[in-house]
């Protein structure tokens, strides 16, 4: 028994050596390289966050404009309905419609996306309506091409089109779709991804722009989520899109007629599309590459937010953590790709030249992520352990609040749960900064392409309207484990902010607790996989 307690004592005398020994080099390397290094952070952060307050308040002060004037694409551009068919003329007076829909095992919602672009409104001998199917489940292709032979045998000019590859993935399968001798007799064609139902008058309110406005080369309708009431996720998510939408494409479309392609539910000039060299796989963003590239050839962007095309927001925090990396690494890779040429084009303004690499690309789509992870999830909780670090009250509080009203005001029905919206973002901005990261070093899963994942059952019809704010998709009793939840990043920076905000509440002189271990207990929510829908394995 004695020797045992000599044990005990002999550990625990090592254990506070150790200690002691850690607080001693803290103690030492904390003035001559912590607090200046932390310092510099704090002033970088600043900086950054100065960057995206000005760009917030710039596109809100022009957003408010565009309230208060009451600017449409119609009256900005020259639009005239389209006329009915001329007795002698038929259908010949309207231009030819080419109408592409991709997708790759699409199981929940290919007979949704055929059926809606099969039943738009246009003369059914000037449409095409294009599948282009590089699903690898044969089931599931089999199911797809019966539809496209359904539609078919209704008169609907549809063509089924597969390939023996996926390379490129979608803008391979796109660029393979246009190669078809067909197409040579389309004007424009029309771009649906599989979860996307346009409404039947869909071409006829965006046709019109392009044959009464020769430079427009693309028009974009914004997108409305059928399930964004599936979850507290997908709420989030409705939030930040709005904002993108009726801000950022709004703007872009008013001040510059640029603006990135979303991919999908948009017209393109088939001539502007060619002219810009057409698809490239050279990003995981394709459809942002085309836009930019038929920009610098001086072709007019816009964007018609009356115009809304119904789409399944990803309700599985897998899928919508994928779709994130997608589009935060892809960008930031095509900045890197493009910057040079962008600077130096000559057939665009100096100003437009400015607001595509500044604006769009440096503090939307590089300083936006990092700020917001690197700044509230590190540098400021870090501030608490060194308190001879001080962060401005201006930078903490009054900046991001100007930012978070601006964004959160475009979905005023979720003004409620603002704070929920900023924690959650926070948490997707440290996965958004690695990809950010990743696209600007082109290292690691720069190209990597996962296909969101859709439910689908959103986008069917239902017997009510009411749909639970914290809906979850049907989850099996048993066959999973508590490790298929598991998100190991969101844990490990749930325990660093649990850490610094106890150490805040205990020791430190200012309130910064309150947030972190807010934020912190978003990252242990998120860690432990109760965030979205969740359906096992």
């Amino acid at each position: 028994m004695k020797r045992v307690n000599e044990t005990v004592v002999l550990q625990s005398i090592t254990v506070n050596s150790i200690i002691d020994q850690i607080l001693m080099l803290w103690k030492f390397i904390k003035p001559p390289l912590v607090v200046p290094l932390l310092r510099l952070m704090v002033i970088i952060c600043l900086v950054m966050s100065v960057m995206l307050f000005v760009e917030r308040v710039y596109m809100g002060i022009v957003k408010l404009f565009i309230m208060l004037l009451r600017r449409k694409p119609e009256k900005n551009y020259k639009w005239e309905a389209m006329q009915a068919e001329d007795l002698e003329l038929g259908s010949s007076a309207y231009p030819m419609v080419l109408v592409q829909i991709p997708m790759y095992n699409e199981k929940e919602v290919y007979q949704l996306s055929i059926g809606a672009a099969c039943g738009l409104s246009w003369p059914s001998d000037r449409i095409i309506v294009q599948v282009l199917d590089d699903s690898t489940d044969l089931a599931i292709k089999d199911m797809v091409e019966v539809e496209c032979a359904k539609w078919a045998n209704k008169g609907v000019n549809i063509k089924y089109e597969i390939r023996d590859n996926r390379n490129g993935y979608k803008a391979g399968a796109l660029k393979e779709g246009l190669k078809h001798s067909y197409v040579s007799q389309c004007d424009f064609v029309a771009i649906f991804d599989a979860d996307f139902q346009p409404e039947p008058d869909f071409l006829m309110r965006t046709v019109p722009f392009f044959v009464h406005n020769h430079d427009i080369g693309l028009v974009q309708a914004r997108w409305k989520f059928a399930n964004a009431d599936e979850c507290l996720m997908t709420r989030m998510q409705e939030m930040s899109l709005n904002y993108h939408f009726s801000v950022e494409q709004e703007v872009g479309s008013q001040t510059c007629a640029f603006f990135g392609f979303n991919g999908t539910a948009g017209v393109w000039r088939l001539k502007t599309l060619n002219e810009a060299g057409g698809w490239k796989d050279r990003t995981t963003v394709e459809d942002m590459d085309l836009a930019v590239r038929a920009s610098l050839k001086g072709w007019k962007f816009v964007f018609v937010r009356d115009i809304e095309v119904i789409s399944e927001l990803p309700s599985t925090f897998k899928a919508f953590r994928y779709q994130q990396h997608r589009w935060s690494c892809g960008p930031s890779n095509l900045f890197k790709k493009m910057a040079f040429e962008i600077a130096t084009s000559k057939k665009v303004t100096l100003w437009k030249r400015l607001y595509v690499l500044y604006s769009f690309f440096l503090v939307r789509k590089v300083v936006a992520h990092i700020v917001t992870f690197a700044f509230y999830c590190v540098v400021l909780p870090l501030t608490v352990l060194v308190p001879e670090v001080e962060v401005p009250l201006w930078g903490v509080v009054y900046i991001p609040s100007v930012i978070t009203i601006l964004n959160a005001i475009e979905t005023p029905r979720s003004l409620h749960l603002v704070v929920f919206w900023v924690v959650f973002e926070n948490v997707m901005a440290m996965h958004r900064t690695k990809a950010t990261i990743i696209g600007l070093l082109e290292i690691g899963r720069v190209n990597e392409w996962v296909v969101t994942e859709k439910l689908g059952d959103a986008l069917k019809p239902k017997a009510s309207n009411t749909v639970p704010l914290l809906s979850s998709a049907p989850v099996k009793k048993s066959g999973w484990t508590i490790w298929e939840r598991l998100n190991g990043l969101e844990m490990i920076a749930g325990v660093f902010l649990l850490f610094c905000g106890s150490y805040d509440f205990f020791y430190g002189k200012n309130y910064f607790f309150i947030y972190i271990l807010l934020q912190a207990i978003a990252f242990f929510v998120v860690g432990l996989g109760y965030v979205g829908t969740f359906v096992p394995k």
